[in-house]
């Protein structure tokens, strides 16, 4: 490696964690993920999309919280390349629209989550995930469907949502009685 091309990696490094940081939708698209409207991220990393991020297909107000991994590929073809040298396994991902992904998912090769879908923290998706639903777990499963989801939510929320984040953290402080 000359000293130019090692000056270039690092100058690329730099500048993806300060993206990741500043605009991290920014950064996702410039490794080649396709981004739908509005998708945030809430604590995005380096290697979430993996070595094959143009497979993956993000679609509109998609939410993703920290720690999740689109997995594409299956690594464990590896240990089988020096009988089979052309053994591959990789797919795309497809992400709907109005979809959270819960704190450290993974989503592995070949998932298509659908429209208006909840991933519970912690879950490993291996299997296409349906409209309307909520799934969770290691494999994920549909746990209830989203209306079900929203009867519950709805029967326990405190009513804060719409709040400022100033005005939200003073109501939450009161309500559960927190000084400072």
């Amino acid at each position: 490696m000359t000293f130019i091309s090692l000056i270039r990696r690092i100058g690329n490094a730099l500048r993806n964690r300060y993206l990741i940081l500043v605009d991290p939708a920014r950064f996702a698209r410039s490794v080649g993920v396709n981004l739908g409207r509005n998708v945030r991220f809430y604590g995005a990393s380096p290697g979430m999309f993996g070595s094959e991020p143009w497979l993956i297909t993000l679609g509109d107000n998609v939410h993703i919280v920290s720690g999740c991994h689109f997995v594409n590929h299956d690594g464990g073809v590896l240990i089988l390349r020096h009988r089979f040298p052309d053994l591959e396994i990789t797919k795309p991902i497809k992400v709907g629209s109005n979809v959270y992904i819960g704190l450290n998912c993974t989503i592995m090769p070949g998932v298509t989550i659908g429209d208006n879908v909840i991933i519970g923290a912690g879950s490993v998706v291996s299997k296409d995930i349906p409209p309307n639903s909520v799934a969770a777990g290691v494999p994920a499963r549909v746990i209830k469907t989203l209306d079900e989801y929203l009867e519950k939510a709805q029967s326990i929320s405190l009513g804060f949502g719409a709040l400022s984040a100033k005005d939200k953290e003073a109501a939450l402080k009161k309500h559960f009685n927190v000084a400072g």
